[in-house]
């Protein structure tokens, strides 16, 4: 019994033994623990000004004990526990939720482990040149606005439906444009801010859909309107100035970001490219105006005379085309010429209407629902007259102008009736002011008649010929021969070997170059040029020398006493050097101020690495 209770306090002893080399292990491990965090804290105070709060350090170090391994791995790799510096940490936090769709803080430690890898910067270069893509086609949507009312009577014709299409092609543009521009703002600032391009899967497929609308709003654009492609070469006579400073000043401020990755990358071949390809662009496009070419720099003294106005339809911005109320409209805009297209009704008297069919600028489907398809010329006189040709322009709205009418003008609209081509001539004579009309449709079988019936018009008018500009190629000779006195003009240029000097020819703008204009009013030939709305086609027209413009905007041009902008060549050839020069100082500034910023980074890091080294050698012992 004794022999046992002995050798029970005695295993009592050594359990007693063994519970006190445990206190002292575990009092050890604390204290090992505890040198650890104190040792974490004042790396993490000295290397990093957004770490996360000291005291959120010390909350941190009572869980030490049970997560030992978890500090040595964040000493070992100490850039995962902080924020980059270069941006603060709201700032941060927004704009990788707004690029990436996640919120992302260093306070939870999601950043831990994201880093820019190849396939986010071959997104990045996507995305920049989906925005430049955009770009493109906001510069070509704005310059088709000039003919886009011509698209919309395309879209009448076949689908019967009018509307405005130039503010659906302009809000979907912008729609387009501001959401490419904003994400490309949110990736230059992230790569100022040293944060990770992690390009949410939800914005790579509106890139992906954005790219696909603009390329099929460029096919569209080449198979249906392939003519608006000479309509962009014209456009930049008038903006290539403009576009080459704005270009060159777009790319001076992508010098930033660029320096920024380049000071921080350390792949050199990738330094080498970027560097390579930034430089070579600069230097194109510092030695762009050697290629720009504008009829509007020139010295003042040498600028032609201002073209004359053709009103197409009369004033079709003021009034309702082809009517009486839109002559008189275009004769209050000083416009020379009232160009109109004439039809022959079925009982032979020559009316004005520029459509096939009445649908789209009469009342024809509630008078004649049966017969509103039928052509024109298949109504007669009687029938014509019982439409009514002007409320559809207060209804339909074809131009934004037709909101400023006042009371009166649109009291008188709704009065217009189809005029017959005799009180048109009869309103040119008393107004003093030329006519000049088309006579359609030309594969008429009756288009003979339609020839006799105009002709035998003009000749009963009383108007003096020499007033009567003549368009149609069918039976000119015959035209020749009954009114002489009739003014030829021609829709094409002169032919080589012309037996019959052409003293007047009407065209397309697209079809003429500046250097063919100043050719033709070399040789006093007339050249009209058609259809001019905007004011930078009627400048660069201006400059180039060209006798008139038929035009829907006679009361916007009517009201210009010079060309947008005309630059004496020396004065071009300054700006382009001193912009230029700004631009190059600009960029060496940029690299300059980065690479100084880089090195004193790179100073605290090498500092922090030697005081990190110290910290693990004091900890091994």
């Amino acid at each position: 019994m004794c022999k046992d209770h002995g050798t029970y306090k005695n295993g009592e002893k050594e359990a007693a033994k063994e519970r006190n080399g445990a206190k002292q292990e575990n009092s050890a491990t604390l204290q090992a623990a505890e040198k650890q965090c104190k040792t974490a804290l004042v790396f993490c105070y000295l290397r990093h000004q957004n770490t996360p709060s000291l005291r959120q350090l010390l909350v941190r170090a009572v869980l030490w004990d049970l997560q030992l391994g978890h500090l040595t791995c964040d000493l070992r790799q100490p850039s995962a526990m902080a924020d980059p510096a270069g941006c603060c940490r709201p700032c941060a936090t927004c704009l990788l939720c707004l690029y990436s769709c996640q919120w992302i803080t260093a306070k939870k430690e999601k950043r831990k482990g994201l880093r820019t890898t190849k396939c986010d910067c071959s997104w990045f270069l996507f995305l920049f040149f989906v925005f430049l893509f955009t770009l493109v086609w906001l510069y070509f949507a704005i310059i088709i606005l000039n003919d886009f009312h011509n698209f919309n009577e395309f879209i009448f014709k076949q689908r019967k439906l009018w509307l405005d299409w130039s503010l659906v092609l302009l809000i979907a543009t912008a729609m387009l444009i501001t959401y490419s521009a904003v994400l490309l703002v949110l990736a230059l600032c992230l790569q100022l801010c040293s944060q990770p391009l992690k390009l949410h899967w939800l914005h790579k497929t509106l890139l992906i859909l954005t790219a696909l609308v603009v390329a099929a709003a460029f096919t569209g654009l080449g198979i249906k309107w392939a003519e608006e492609w000479k309509s962009a070469h014209i456009s930049l006579q008038a903006t290539g100035p403009f576009l080459h400073i704005g270009i060159v000043w777009g790319m001076t401020l992508l010098a930033w970001p660029l320096a920024s990755f380049i000071y921080r990358t350390r792949n050199r071949g990738l330094k080498v490219f970027l560097l390579l390809v930034y430089c070579v662009v600069m230097i194109g496009l510092y030695l762009a105006p050697l290629a720009i070419t504008s009829p509007c720099i020139m010295e003042e003294n040498q600028l032609p005379p201002k073209p004359a106005l053709v009103g197409h339809r009369g004033a079709p911005m003021l009034a309702p085309e082809n009517t009486l109320m839109s002559l008189h409209k275009a004769v209050d805009c000083d416009v020379q010429v009232f160009e109109t297209d004439v039809m022959v009704s079925a009982d032979g008297v020559p009316f004005l209407m520029h459509d096939e069919e009445l649908t789209r600028t009469t009342n024809v489907q509630a008078v004649f629902p049966e017969r509103a398809a039928l052509n024109s010329t298949a109504f007669n006189w009687t029938d014509l007259q019982q439409l009514d040709a002007g409320s559809w322009f207060l209804e339909r709205r074809p131009f934004p102008t037709v909101l400023s009418l006042s009371d009166g003008d649109r009291y008188q609209a709704t009065k217009q009736r189809i005029p017959s081509l005799e009180q048109v001539l009869e309103a040119a004579k008393q107004s003093n002011i030329s006519i000049m009309f088309d006579l359609r449709p030309e594969n008429h079988s009756d288009y003979q008649s339609f020839v006799n019936a105009t002709l035998e018009v003009i000749l009963q008018s009383g108007i003096p010929l020499q007033q009567v500009l003549w368009l149609p190629d069918g039976f000119r000779e015959q035209v020749k021969q009954q009114v002489p006195g009739v003014q030829q003009v021609y829709g094409r240029k002169r032919l080589q070997n012309e037996t019959e000097p052409l003293l007047r020819v009407n065209l397309p703008y697209q079809d003429m170059s500046s250097e063919e204009i100043r050719q033709y009013r070399q040789d006093n030939i007339s050249v009209n040029l058609y259809v001019v709305n905007q004011p930078w086609l009627f400048s660069v027209l201006w400059c180039s020398g060209v006798s008139s413009v038929t035009t829907n905007a006679c009361q916007v041009l009517k009201e210009m006493k010079h060309p947008i902008w005309l630059l004496p060549s020396s004065t071009y050839l300054m700006i382009w050097i001193v912009a230029d020069c700004a631009s190059f100082l600009a960029i060496l500034w940029a690299f300059l101020l980065l690479k100084k910023c880089s090195r004193r980074r790179q100073t605290v890091e090498s500092e922090t690495d030697v005081l990190l080294t110290k910290i693990n050698s004091l900890m091994q012992e």
